[in-house]
């Protein structure tokens, strides 16, 4: 092993943690959202306690993105100081966007967000989440789209062995980019619609008095008096319904920019889409193997190019083609690992959105007017189990998509071998990525310690006002409270 294979174990492990964070702030900032905005023209109650109490968990877990971000760039000029060097003068202009633009604006409005729950207009409050929210939108796109252009360079030009950018506009529209940016926001919101549906789940057990395990019981969860116990499993139903919906909806987007990415990959890297089949040789009517030794006929070029009998290279003969083009190298990924991911991300994709629509019909309201089912106990379970199924698909396809460009930093261009930086040693390295990883150990530990114990704790039960003598109490429907700061 030497400083390149350590090089790239620190740069997946650190990325791959940190893209935990990232979906789902994507996702979960747009429910926020979402739930303030449903309190805003309903005055509804529960939709600012939803809003609070999902507000913490994603301000927890921004957190924790933003921390373990400032990493990868640090390893841009500490490992890949040639990369850099190459890249440089294209990359300065989307991530400059990314930071100036998008970061500043999500993280100025958030904080406002954060501090101004009894200080601002309601309007200007919730104006101020949404602005977040499309800064973290915006962020990604200029990061997909920096991202888009190693797998299809466009609008540069070489000169004294570095790229130069002709065309801003060429980058940031690459066909590349504009079939990424939407499969990847959608899988977000399928990560963070996974998450959510997880608590409710967890909260309509708990508030029941079960567990999640079938044959034990919980603690019964302590009640202000004031508020009935059947209003909190509806709020959680209600929580739970939205976030279904959001889930299904995102997982359709997602085939459909699936979809076009297999068709760009046909043209721009057709070796990664030979090694996601484990396709050897140049096949017309490829089939699509669900299993080794389960094959589709024609799927995969059904897939590839709408065509049945359309041919899809394979990796030998791309490989033959590249050593003449390119020079001696091997240029074949690691094709177990980019076969197993390509199926982890379609099954448990596919699990997660199945859920989702499993969920809404049995919640569905028995006829129009009528009262809704509650929530079955089983599905609750079953809503908690299926937790880590959104986040394994999305790294899943995380590494389908790095891995399986690979050799290459650069498609065509720059290989990951003539990318490290010469002058930093295997010691270096090894140090660097078992502080990275001891380090990351503990943020995980502590994120999971706050994660759960807020989760557990739900919502705060808002206070009551006491009404004058002789009056009816009042019912927490009628409840109109003024925001408080919570954070």
């Amino acid at each position: 092993m030497d400083a390149l294979d350590l090089a790239r174990w620190q740069f997946g492990v650190t990325t791959v943690y940190h893209f935990l964070f990232v979906p789902l702030t994507i996702g979960l900032g747009v429910y926020v959202a979402g739930l303030q905005t449903a309190w805003h023209l309903t005055g509804k109650e529960h939709y600012l306690r939803l809003t609070k109490f999902f507000g913490k968990l994603f301000l927890i877990n921004f957190a924790m993105g933003v921390v373990t971000g400032i990493v990868q760039e640090f390893q841009f000029g500490m490992n890949w100081s040639e990369y850099s060097t190459f890249v440089g003068d294209v990359f300065g202009a989307p991530l400059a966007l990314e930071a100036l633009l998008a970061f500043f604006l999500e993280s100025t409005f958030l904080g406002l967000w954060i501090f101004g729950w009894d200080r601002l207009p309601r309007r200007i409050h919730l104006a101020c989440l949404w602005a977040a929210v499309i800064g973290s939108n915006l962020s990604a796109y200029f990061i997909l789209a920096a991202n888009a252009w190693m797998k299809h360079p466009v609008g540069y030009e070489v000169v004294d062995g570095r790229a130069r950018m002709t065309d801003l506009w060429a980058v940031l529209t690459n066909s590349t980019a504009l079939a990424q940016v939407p499969h990847v926001v959608a899988a977000s919101f399928v990560v963070a619609g996974g998450f959510v549906i997880a608590v409710a789940g967890y909260r309509i057990l708990r508030e029941r008095g079960l567990a999640v395990r079938p044959g034990r019981r919980n603690a019964p969860a302590v009640q202000d008096a004031t508020v009935p116990m059947r209003r909190l499993p509806d709020m959680w139903r209600t929580s739970l319904r939205a976030a279904l919906v959001m889930t299904a909806i995102a997982g359709a987007v997602v085939a459909g920019s699936g979809d076009l990415s297999g068709q760009l990959l046909r043209e721009q890297q057709p070796m990664k889409l030979a090694a996601a089949e484990g396709l050897r040789h140049d096949t017309a009517g490829a089939p699509f193997s669900i299993a080794p030794g389960v094959e589709v006929p024609g799927l995969l070029s059904l897939l590839a190019a709408h065509d049945p009998g359309a041919t899809v290279q394979g990796v030998d003969d791309i490989q033959a083609r590249y050593e003449k083009a390119f020079g001696p190298a091997d240029y074949i990924p690691n094709l177990p690992v980019v076969f197993w991911s390509f199926r982890v991300m379609i099954g448990f994709g596919m699990a997660t959105v199945g859920l989702s629509v499993l969920g809404l019909w049995l919640t569905r309201r028995r006829r129009r007017g009528g009262t809704a089912k509650p929530v079955p106990g089983w599905f609750a379970r079953l809503c908690v189990l299926a937790l880590p199924l959104p986040a394994v698909a999305i790294i899943s396809g995380w590494l389908l998509s790095e891995i399986g460009r690979q050799p290459w930093t650069v498609q065509g261009e720059l290989m990951t071998a003539a990318s490290v930086s010469p002058g930093v040693s295997l010691g270096e390295v090894a140090i660097t990525l078992a502080v990275f990883t001891v380090l990351y150990g503990v943020l995980a530990v502590a994120e999971g310690v706050l994660l759960v114990r807020h989760v557990k704790a739900g919502p705060e039960v808002p206070p009551i006002e006491s009404a004058p003598a002789g009056a009816a109490p009042a019912r927490p429907d009628d409840a109109r409270l003024t925001p408080t700061l919570m954070y």
